[in-house]
């Protein structure tokens, strides 16, 4: 249900307390002392059968004796009774609840579950149950267990934790920083994380939004709430668990690399979060957004009183893999970073060292440290760094960014920086991770607005062959590809292999191996079994075989050491292979793995027999781009030896990350895919190849809710929406948008003429920056969905000729769309085409209305919405504007497909 009543919950003009009571200590009594304490100027409305007033507030015995209807409900009472107080709360139209009652159960019939049932019936939001509560204090409003009423400001915290929520707000009340708002979610049964990443995303009242949580419940809902809240202002998150023991019973080398806590922070990395580790980072984090806005650049200039301090904090800095400025010589101050200025040092020569630096284009942003002396007063020397930097910026266009540490953490010298809005820190160490904070997420930024290399274009899996070889071994029950099923499997994505064949006994192994040793090769045997994953575990893996006498003999003893140390095996056969010399080839390990929260993962390391000892792996949520490929590939350890060394050529980089962007592929086409390993994946200048590979399969799930793979976090690109248009003797093939049509969008807006422009953007439109195309091209195809037209130009490439855009809102009951179509594309019915493909789109999403602004004077497009049965209605703000309407409902039928 998204932020829908979201404003009965955060703005509410009225408020019930159900189970107040007078007792001290007692749930309904803190809640309204806090309500109380925080000024609420709305009614307040206690509900408690025993008593006639509450605290001078007078009561009535149940919810539905209420008078006015209340816009929120905060319910206080035994387990039992909650479903009736919600029941009489959604009865008499109350938007929302916050139940601070615990332990209500998860069966059916518990009244947990009972009470969400009966509200989503309602539409009554419920937050809870045990949770700490929430406060709005720009709203006066404070309906929290907290020991102290959050401070007014633009951060928005949201907690699954009451007591992580009450620490933040405790250490934000001591300095001096404040919330849009504070919620504790506590145990879900309606409003989660991705509701409340929604809401602040577009609240503009919030900044900055700041997340804590041990567990996502809905990953395709969480990662598109996440994407869409990161592109629009910083979300850190702190995840409490990431070392709970592992209990899964992974059979693959990427099955054990591929741990929860590695996997989302992987999710979170992909949704561009600035994941923090302790409560600390989370501090920092809060201290660094509540005052200092995201900056451009990563250079850091570090100013201080002793030379040892500061070099903790450049090492410090250097560690993190952050940036030290290298500072000239300034003013006749000798070059170098950190500027010691002596310990004596007071608040006349910070300011004068200080100036100069802000000036500077050196560095991008300055870290003030300060360790009081009795020659050196930490108030004096703050006021003199706050006066300075206030000074400068009064003066700059570029205001540049100071952080700063008192080590005395004089009451003064906190007073003066929060006063000039300086980032404060008591060591240097939460510093640095202030400033790199600001510094990751506009990194993050940078990453998300990426555009990705295009795809070569004989990349053309064969899904066909593909399918075929999965659908065929689950029918004999299998639950791993046999290794010509294998190689089948990665031949059909283009993923480079060893040639195999199977023998099924001693004698047949030596005979298959005969035309390879007598070309001068040799030969590896390996045992085939469906019981056993890692061969070399029982020693099924002989190399470097002669002769066929050589061949039988380590074929016969592959069957004596697995009679003797798997008597349970089921052993098949053997597959022979020529040998492949490694050479100056790097062993790398690619394959997927499937996470039970997050669905299939892409994983890639350093690989060979001790892989998961060595733990040198990346993971990434698929789909992956070029971009994404190659940013898995250097977060790795065995990155910089694929660089090259001494007298060993750089690996192929791209053909590794094609690699990944292919598995990314294949775990999109057959959700059958549960496990591929391949390991060792063998690099070198010339490419890759495949020596040996694994691959787990299993039925297909049942999808969740909405379109896509079923088990995709992320949705992938709708291939399915790829259509074939025959308009006017013209073929014209329509397609959903990718990342990598930045170009193809540059140079259709370039060939509109300005009145093209005028009619699409309402205005002149005179550049068309990377940020901006890469918002048209980089979709969250769970929210939105772009279909571009294109036709093969003389050159044989693609050239555009319009497109047509609808982005949904966080509810997905409406969409917004957008259309454009150039000028030699008009007249031949494509923009009527492309309206129906989108408006088709709609209904398979269930969204149930599509909205447009169109210029009055934009005759042909108004007679295109007229023909499709949209209502059109001029904007009563702006009579130049029409807007246009489609109601499409759930039950209505498409227009049909187009082909």
């Amino acid at each position: 249900m998204s932020t829908y009543r979201f404003d009965k919950l955060l703005a509410p003009r009225s408020v019930a307390l159900v189970g107040a009571v007078a007792r001290e200590g007692s749930l309904g009594r803190s809640v309204l002392d806090s309500l109380r304490r925080a000024g609420f100027p709305g009614a307040i409305l206690p509900v408690q059968p025993d008593h006639d007033s509450v605290d001078g507030l007078p009561c009535v015995p149940r919810v539905a004796d209420l008078t006015m209807v209340p816009d929120l409900v905060l319910i206080a009472v035994p387990p039992p009774s909650v479903p009736e107080v919600v029941a009489q709360a959604a009865a008499i139209g109350a938007g929302a609840a916050v139940i601070l009652t615990a332990r209500l159960g998860r069966g059916p019939e518990d009244p947990g579950p009972v009470a969400h049932r009966i509200a989503r019936a309602q539409g009554l939001r419920l937050l809870g149950p045990d949770s700490a509560g929430l406060a709005v204090p720009g709203a006066k409003l404070d309906a929290s267990l907290f020991a102290h009423a959050p401070a007014a400001g633009d951060l928005a915290l949201v907690s699954q934790s009451g007591t992580v929520a009450a620490a933040i707000v405790e250490w934000a009340a001591r300095h001096g920083t404040g919330f849009s708002a504070v919620l504790s979610l506590g145990s879900v049964l309606d409003i989660g994380v991705a509701d409340c990443l929604d809401y602040f995303a577009a609240d503009y009242r919030t900044r900055a939004i700041l997340l804590c949580l041990d567990r996502v419940a809905d990953a395709r809902r969480f990662m598109s709430a996440a994407r869409a809240a990161a592109r629009a202002k910083p979300v850190v998150v702190l995840r409490a668990g990431r070392h709970r023991p592992d209990t899964r019973a992974a059979v693959t080398h990427t099955g054990a690399l591929a741990r929860p806590d590695a996997v989302y922070a992987a999710a979170f990395r992909r949704a561009g979060l600035l994941a923090v580790q302790d409560l600390d980072g989370m501090f920092s984090a809060v201290e660094a957004l509540g005052r200092q806005r995201p900056f451009p650049g990563d250079r850091l200039a570090i100013l201080t009183n002793g030379r040892g301090i500061g070099l903790l904090a450049a090492d410090r800095l250097t560690e993190r893999a952050g940036i030290l400025a290298q500072i000239p010589e300034i003013e006749g101050r000798a070059a170098g970073n950190p500027i010691d200025l002596g310990i004596d040092a007071g608040g006349p020569a910070f300011s004068a060292a200080l100036e100069p630096l802000l000036a500077d284009r050196a560095s991008d942003a300055v870290l003030a440290i300060h360790v009081p002396t009795v020659r050196s007063d930490a108030g004096a020397v703050a006021g003199a760094i706050a006066d300075t930097v206030k000074r400068a910026r009064a003066g700059q266009t570029r205001k540049k960014p100071v952080f700063a540490v008192s080590l005395g953490d004089a009451e003064a010298a906190r007073a003066a920086f929060a006063q000039a809005g300086i980032p404060h820190f008591t060591t240097d160490s939460e510093a640095i991770e202030g400033f790199l904070h600001l510094v990751r997420y506009r990194e993050a930024q940078d990453d998300l607005m990426r555009t990705p290399d295009s795809l070569p274009r004989d990349f053309s899996p064969d899904m066909a062959r593909a399918r075929s070889i999965i659908a065929a071994a689950l029918r004999q029950g299998a639950a791993w590809l046999d290794p010509i099923a294998v190689n089948g499997l990665l031949e059909a994505y283009g993923i480079p292999t060893v040639p195999i064949t199977l023998a099924p006994d001693q004698d047949a192994a030596a005979a298959a191996a005969w035309p390879i040793i007598a070309a001068g090769g040799t030969v590896a045997l390996k045992v085939v079994s469906p019981d056993v994953v890692h061969k070399s575990d029982i020693g099924g893996v002989h190399l470097d075989l002669t002769s066929e006498a050589d061949v039988r003999e380590a074929a016969r003893s592959i069957l004596a050491r697995a009679r003797r140390e798997r008597p349970d095996a089921r052993v098949t056969g053997f597959a022979v292979q020529p040998m492949v010399r490694r050479g100056q080839r790097r062993e790398l390990i690619a394959g997927l793995a499937e996470d039970a929260v997050f669905g299939p993962v892409v994983v890639f390391g350093r690989g060979g027999t001790a892989v998961e000892v060595i733990d040198d792996r990346a993971l990434g949520l698929p789909p992956l781009d070029l971009a994404l490929a190659r940013d898995l590939i250097g977060r790795t350890r065995v990155a910089r030896r694929l660089e090259g060394y001494r007298d060993v050529p750089p690996a192929d980089i791209g053909a590794i990350a094609l690699t990944l962007v292919k598995l990314s592929q294949l775990a999109a086409d057959l959700p059958q895919v549960r496990e591929l390993d391949i390991n060792p994946l063998l690099a070198d200048e010339t490419g890759v190849l495949a020596l040996d590979a694994r691959v787990r399969i299993g039925r297909a799930e049942r999808g969740r809710h909405g379109r896509g793979h079923p088990r995709f976090a992320i949705r992938p690109y709708p291939a399915e929406w790829v259509r074939t248009l025959k308009l006017k003797d013209r073929t014209i093939r329509v397609r959903p948008v990718r990342p990598e049509d930045e170009g193809l969008f540059l140079a259709f807006f370039k060939g509109l003429d300005p009145e093209d422009l005028r009619l699409r953007f309402f205005g002149p439109v005179r550049e068309f920056s990377h940020a901006f195309l890469a918002r048209l091209t980089q979709l969250d195809y769970a929210r939105a969905i772009a279909f571009v037209a294109t036709e093969v130009d003389p050159q044989g490439g693609e050239r555009m000729l319009g497109a047509v855009r609808l982005h949904a809102d966080a509810n997905h009951e409406s969409g917004e769309y957008a259309i454009a179509v150039g000028r030699d594309a008009r007249g031949t019915g494509l923009a009527f085409a492309l309206m129906r493909l989108m408006i088709d789109w709609a209904r398979s999403e269930g969204i149930g209305r599509v909205e447009g602004m169109v210029l009055a004077e934009n005759r042909p497009m108004l007679a295109v919405c007229r023909r499709l049965g949209f209502t059109q209605g001029r904007d009563p703000e702006d009579p130049g504007l029409v807007k246009v309407k489609l109601e499409l409902g759930g039950s209505q039928a498409g227009f049909g497909t187009i082909s």
